[in-house]
């Protein structure tokens, strides 16, 4: 069983920074992609970043330039760090691992995270 557990949100003022931690754990071998969605209140869950094993990122067109996804493949952790934030980027921040290889060989997908709540007030 695979675990994820995030921290790192709270409040914040615009034009303020926040650093997101996801550190997942288990029986893991490895993680392909892990990556950070969020959900503002009545609206869909979105990507906002994701990082494969290798390195390779992919940003949403809203925070491009703004974050920065990293991660650290020996502790199986994933950071978002959030700078120039903007009352738009208020929502629940959810981790999410994908391709997860386990110590049974078997392939797992799609873990989420509890979510973590940023808010940024104008």
């Amino acid at each position: 069983q695979v675990q994820l557990v995030e921290s790192g949100g709270g409040l914040v003022q615009a034009g303020g920074s926040l650093r997101l931690s996801c550190a997942a754990s288990g029986s893991i071998v490895s993680i392909n992609a892990m990556g950070w969605y969020r959900q503002a209140p009545g609206k869909q869950r979105e990507l906002v970043a994701a990082i494969t094993s290798g390195g390779t990122t992919n940003y949403a067109d809203s925070v491009k330039g703004r974050f920065t996804i990293s991660r650290d493949n020996a502790k199986n952790t994933v950071y978002l760090q959030m700078n120039s934030l903007k009352p738009e980027d208020t929502a629940v921040y959810y981790c999410n691992a994908d391709g997860i290889i386990t110590t049974d060989w078997r392939i797992d997908n799609d873990y989420w995270g509890q979510g973590t709540q940023v808010t940024v007030s104008s």
